[in-house]
Order: structure tokens, then sequence, then C-alpha cells
């Protein structure tokens, strides 16, 4: 990496934040930004094609959320390494993110020359967790996330598919958000209303709203 700059990727809905993330980045010369992308499917796209070292992926954007694109591109490459930027803290988020396979999670607030020294480490193989992140982290995998006794039953593809009905979404919105075919995502809802002994999808989205408020 001594002669090679680092390749980083950005992924953020907003045109200013990514070009004021890609202008920082690139000050110093040993950064190069070598693609963008504004939503969930065009970063799944095209990040593999970019070969990035690092990829900065906002939490939220319109179709889905830069944890399902760091699962995503993990599984294609991976060496690339992530950071998840956020607006807040939210342990939720930042545990997904982690047991997704992102090295770094920071907050928008963070100043810039510490999210480029971020990015250099990353580079170089290091991870942003403090301890207090780490020793969470390790909790959490050591005794696993606290599930209520109805969701036992379910694999963790049709937890997700259960979650996203509480949302109120439909099952092409679900197949959109998480890349399946629609006929796909109707099984799996058969499937989830099967094991959870409910008869209606409004049961199930009342169900998940309570167990995932």
């Amino acid at each position: 990496m001594d002669t090679e700059k680092i390749r980083v990727f950005l992924l953020d809905d907003h045109e200013v934040v990514r070009r004021g993330l890609c202008e920082l980045l690139e000050r110093d010369g040993d950064i190069e930004v070598v693609g963008e992308a504004s939503d969930v499917a065009e970063a799944i796209r095209r990040i593999p094609a970019a070969r990035p070292h690092v990829a900065v992926l906002d939490a939220q954007l319109p179709d889905g959320n830069g944890v399902e694109v760091c699962r995503k591109i993990k599984e294609t490459d991976p060496g690339i390494a992530v950071v998840i930027l956020t607006s807040y803290e939210d342990d939720t988020t930042l545990f997904a993110a982690i047991e997704a396979g992102a090295a770094g999670f920071l907050l928008k607030q963070v100043r810039g020359n510490d999210l480029v020294d971020g990015v250099r480490k990353l580079a170089a193989g290091g991870s942003l967790l403090d301890a207090r992140v780490t020793g969470a982290v390790l909790e959490r995998l050591r005794s696993g996330p606290p599930r209520a006794p109805e969701l036992e039953a379910l694999s963790e593809q049709e937890r997700r598919i259960l979650e996203l009905i509480g949302e109120g979404l439909t099952n092409r919105q679900i197949a959109e958000r998480m890349h399946l075919a629609e006929k796909t995502v109707k099984n799996y809802v058969t499937r989830v209303l099967g094991k959870l002994g409910l008869e209606r999808r409004t049961q199930a989205a009342v169900l998940a709203s309570r167990l995932f408020s």
C-alpha cells in the first residue's frame, strides 16, 4: 500500500455529501474515490467492479441500508473493509453492522481528519471500534441477541421478512429490498404465517410491530 493509492467507494443518497467526502478524502493525494452510488441496488452492482480497499456506506438509504450492502459485498469480496456512517448512535444498527462484517462504525459528526485517518487505518487492516463497542459486540456474540419465543422457529431470512411485514412493505417491496423474486417472498410469507400459527398478514404485522419495536 506504500505506492498504491487507497481505493474508496462512497455510498450516500445525497450528492452534496458524496462530493464533500470525495474532496475530503482525496485532499492529500494518497486516497482515490473509485466509485459512488446513491442507493442499495446501485452499490451492490457497482462495488465489486470498482474493487475498493474501503467502502464508506451510509446507514440509511431510500431502498434499504448500508448494513445490507455490507453483507452482500462481504459475501462477494471479504477483503473490502467497510465503515458504516450514521447520523446517530444506535446499538441495533451497530450490532447488525459488525455481524455483517463491517470493520468500522462512525457518526456523521466525525471530524474530517478523523474520517480520513480512519479510512487509512481500515485500508491497513485495522478497525474503527473503540473498547466499549468491542466489548459489547463480543458479549452479544457470546450470548446471542435477545429473541422473543415467537422468533425461535424462524430462520434469519424469515425473521427479516417478518420485520419488513411489520414495516408495512408489500411482497414486491420486500422482494426489491432483499433482492429476491416476488414469488420467493410470497413463499417465505406463507411459511412465516404457518410457523407462527397466524392466518392473516395483518396479524403478522401486529406481531412484528410488538417484537421489533
